[in-house]
């Protein structure tokens, strides 16, 4: 599986600005469903709360009061992947709108949890294309950020391979949209 990355590297700086959803051509992939994951559900998304049993969903730590996360079972799946398939895919959290696997290979940096096994895995598939040299060094460069972030003498606490990727992804598209910066 490939993607320009000048292309993607677009799209995921959208839906950091929360102005956009990724595109991440699934399949039939649910590793992201099934790895243990914490779902964050915001106060304003209104028709997924209305989807998801009360019982299901928990004050989030560390976020401003009515947002929630929703939990994963006992084998470590979301509790609304039935029959491996979203029972709320068209209203699904935009958590679950804006993830994107390929956040891992674009930045070499991996979740090294054994559940979370088979996302590596898919994210391992990934390849990236070039439309121009600049693409390739502007790829270099988030893997060189995202290197620094993840070796920081102070790393924040609970910071995952999600964290870092997203933080250098996010750390980069700012800096990069800088007037003077060195291309």
């Amino acid at each position: 599986m490939s993607e320009d990355f000048g292309a993607w590297l677009a799209g995921i700086s959208k839906v950091l600005d929360r102005n956009g959803v990724s595109d991440v051509p699934c399949g039939e992939c649910t590793a992201c469903c099934r790895a243990s994951q914490f779902v964050h559900v915001e106060p304003d998304e209104l028709e997924t709360l209305a989807r998801i049993p009360r019982a299901l969903l928990f004050p989030a730590p560390n976020a401003p009061v009515g947002h929630r996360v929703m939990g994963y079972d006992e084998r470590g799946h979301c509790p609304m992947l039935v029959d491996d398939r979203c029972s709320i895919y068209e209203v699904r959290p935009r958590a679950c709108r804006a993830y994107d696997c390929r956040v891992f290979s674009a930045t070499e940096v991996f979740p090294e949890e054994p559940e979370k096994v088979e996302v590596v895995a898919r994210a391992r598939a990934w390849t990236f294309t070039y439309a121009a040299d600049t693409d390739r060094r502007t790829h270099q460069r988030l893997v060189e950020l995202a290197a620094s972030i993840r070796s920081d003498a102070r790393p924040v606490p609970g910071s995952t391979a999600t964290h870092v990727a997203l933080g250098a992804i996010a750390r980069f598209v700012a800096s990069d949209s800088q007037p003077g910066r060195d291309s």
